[in-house]
């Protein structure tokens, strides 16, 4: 019998420990994305994070997670920075990376929806200077104290509270506000949908807000001439329509970061994932991505 405990026991703490490094795992990853807006570059990020623990000397670390949380943010810090002086010559729309789920995943999937972020607020995040988001993603997000972050971006403290400030304006500012309920969101875009499938303009136009934004991201090779975004209901229904009968009979419904979107799979393969931001069963914005990189590494839960 005591045998049989200390066995119980010993199982007990391996699965306890095993569900601690996962968390642990998690949470920097869910960092990772929200600085980078990569799924890919934020597992990069987190591996890169064991290496350096694994080259370090840690017996004097008394916060481990906090310790880990530094480095990722440090690795995404530099990944931001590489980042913005690639996109110095480039033109057109660059989107997030998206998280999707299809409704015919279960109950397993709820965590990952909870742990979702709109691609509107990514889309947002991006135009902070990384400084900036490192410390609005950090401080507002993950409840990181500015005397923590201080050291990563190279300020003050009370400099790195301006920096989450003038992010958090901007965040409030840019990210619209959207009805939270998905089976509201799905009906909306179903009549989207239908609007784009009979080529009526008129019932496009309708279910579309009056400022709607559209951005499409087809990754580096954008087509020339293409403008990177476009606004007003008008101008965004003849984009849609103009698109349609190449993807509107493939559209299957998806939760894309946490609201409800389409996944465009003719074949085997997504060649389009939509991201709708909606309120008061009008669409505000559409992100079309069509990256096959980004599709590539698409993650489906």
């Amino acid at each position: 019998m005591e045998q049989s405990g200390c066995k119980r026991a010993q199982v007990t703490a391996t699965w306890a420990a095993a569900k601690a490094a996962q968390l642990l795992a998690n949470r920097r990853r869910a960092v990772g994305y929200r600085m980078l807006g990569s799924l890919s570059e934020a597992e990069d990020a987190v591996q890169e994070s064991w290496f350096r623990l694994n080259r370090s000397e840690t017996s004097g670390v008394e916060n481990m997670r906090g310790w880990l949380t530094t480095v990722v943010a440090r690795v995404c810090l530099d990944l931001l920075r590489a980042r913005r002086a690639r996109r110095e010559d480039f033109v057109g729309s660059e989107l997030p990376e998206p998280i999707v789920t299809l409704p015919t995943n279960g109950p397993e999937d709820e965590t990952v929806l909870a742990d979702s972020v709109g691609l509107a607020l990514l889309v947002v995040l991006d135009t902070l200077t990384p400084a900036e988001r490192l410390a609005f993603v950090l401080h507002d997000m993950f409840g990181m104290p500015f005397e923590e972050i201080a050291p990563i971006v190279e300020r003050s403290p009370a400099a790195t509270r301006q920096l989450a400030s003038r992010a958090r304006r901007r965040v409030r500012g840019a990210t619209p506000v959207t009805d939270p309920d998905l089976a509201r969101q799905r009906k909306v875009i179903d009549a989207f949908l239908a609007a784009a499938r009979n080529g009526d303009f008129e019932a496009l136009v309708e279910v579309l807000d009056p400022d709607v934004v559209f951005r499409a991201d087809r990754g580096r090779m954008q087509i020339a001439g293409a403008r990177p975004v476009v606004t007003g209901a008008a101008a965004v229904a003849e984009q849609v329509l103009a698109r349609a009968p190449r993807f509107v009979n493939f559209a299957r419904p998806a939760v894309v970061n946490g609201s409800a979107g389409l996944i465009v799979i003719p074949r085997d393969r997504p060649i389009a994932v939509l991201g709708f931001a909606i309120a008061q069963d009008r669409i505000l914005e559409i992100d079309l991505v069509a990256d096959a990189d980004k599709l590539r590494a698409l993650s489906t839960a």
